[in-house]
């Protein structure tokens, strides 16, 4: 007797397993990845329709490089590659060719940044693609090329740092040699002539600005105030600009002095050289520029000094600013020099304070001007010196 039926006799319950189960469907296949945005498209792809050809395209990916490579590469890394191709491979790359590659990465590059496509180091573009392209966009908004130095910025960043700094270190060395240069008034005897020399004295007075212990502080401006008024609210009366011409004539006495026991040649007229005593005494606020500059106003105070105050107060009280001022005192001086035969040099050197100063180009050149229409309209000689 088989020991089974024994057991199913003994117990007649059995498990009723039911019809047998179908075989599991087959999994269906996975479904195409979708092209990944931001990516550029493989070599062959990216050149078609550029004109470029197959046997080219070949080429290149011979010697290892790939689209995202392409794209990551300046104009002039490109022409460095097409002369590898012309130099290990002896292959002649077309004009045709060329253009044809660079639109074609042109047009990659705005078709992934149109997609949203990040640059990063690995997958597509590198920092410096990255930054070359974004140029590219700026210059193609406005109308214009990307230039090829963007791509090497990176590079020549640092030679302009350490440029920077070597300058930045040279300058602090002239500083200290100058501020060390023993004074030395009598250096040059023949600079600051009238018109020519001394450019660099007029430089260097006129630069300064609110710089630092070495340079001019800069001075309050002027304005125009009527005899013995003072000037208010940071600003300079026109009496302090003439007592600075009397300054100017003492410190040339001063120059004078020392030339003489010296015995080098001492200036007679105020020059570069007086400057240049003036400011190692400290005075820093007189300089070239400014004393060339309303030297004409201090003319007519020296010759006729009540037309000149009255000329001050009738512009105060229209309340003109000093650049209409200094223009009006033209028209009395060419009067007085009128009176003379408008040999201004003459009234300029018949005067003691005046002897030391040179005549300003402007009003000899108006002088000229009324002489020759007097002469149009009259015809006469000029009246005799005194």
């Amino acid at each position: 007797m088989d020991p089974n039926d024994a057991f199913s006799a003994a117990h007649p319950f059995r498990w009723d397993l039911g019809p047998p189960a179908h075989a599991a469907p087959a999994p269906a296949p996975p479904l195409p990845l979708a092209p990944q945005l931001g990516v550029p498209r493989e070599l062959e792809d990216l050149v078609a329709g550029y004109g470029v050809r197959p046997s080219t395209v070949a080429r290149i990916s011979e010697l290892g490089f790939t689209a995202s490579t392409l794209l990551g590469m300046t104009e002039r890394e490109l022409d460095d590659m097409m002369a590898a191709l012309a130099g290990l491979f002896r292959w002649d790359v077309l004009l045709g060719e060329r253009f044809g590659l660079r639109a074609a990465l042109r047009a990659e590059r705005g078709r992934v940044m149109s997609l949203g496509g990040r640059f990063h180091a690995g997958s597509t573009l590198d920092a410096a693609s990255q930054e070359v392209l974004s140029d590219e966009r700026d210059a193609a908004g406005s109308g214009g090329v990307a230039d090829d130095e963007a791509g090497r910025r990176m590079v020549t960043g640092k030679k302009q740092a350490k440029k920077s700094a070597a300058a930045a270190r040279k300058g602090k060395k002239a500083r200290r040699k100058k501020e060390l240069r023993p004074l030395d008034v009598l250096g040059d005897e023949n600079d600051g002539d009238e018109d020519g020399g001394g450019g660099s004295e007029s430089t260097e007075s006129s630069a300064g600005g609110g710089g630092g212990g070495g340079e001019r502080q800069r001075e309050h401006p002027f304005v125009v105030t009527e005899p013995g008024e003072v000037a208010r609210a940071k600003k300079n009366g026109l009496d302090y600009l003439f007592h600075l011409y009397e300054q100017c004539r003492v410190f040339l006495l001063q120059v004078q002095s020392i030339a003489m026991l010296s015995g080098h040649k001492a200036p007679t007229k105020v020059t570069n050289q007086v400057f240049r005593y003036a400011k190692k005494c400290g005075a820093r606020y007189i300089n070239k520029p400014k004393m060339r500059h309303y030297v004409h106003c201090y003319a007519l105070h020296c010759l006729d000094e009540e037309a000149s105050n009255a000329l001050r107060r009738a512009y105060k009280a229209r309340g003109e600013n000093v650049g209409a001022w200094r223009q009006a005192c033209y028209a009395p001086l060419v009067e007085i020099a009128a009176r003379h035969g408008f040999d201004v040099d003459a009234v300029f050197a018949a005067h003691p304070r005046l002897a030391i100063w040179y005549v300003p180009t402007r009003l000899r050149q108006l002088c000229h001007q009324a002489r020759g229409s007097q002469h149009a309209a009259a015809g006469l000689p000029p009246p005799p010196m005194f």
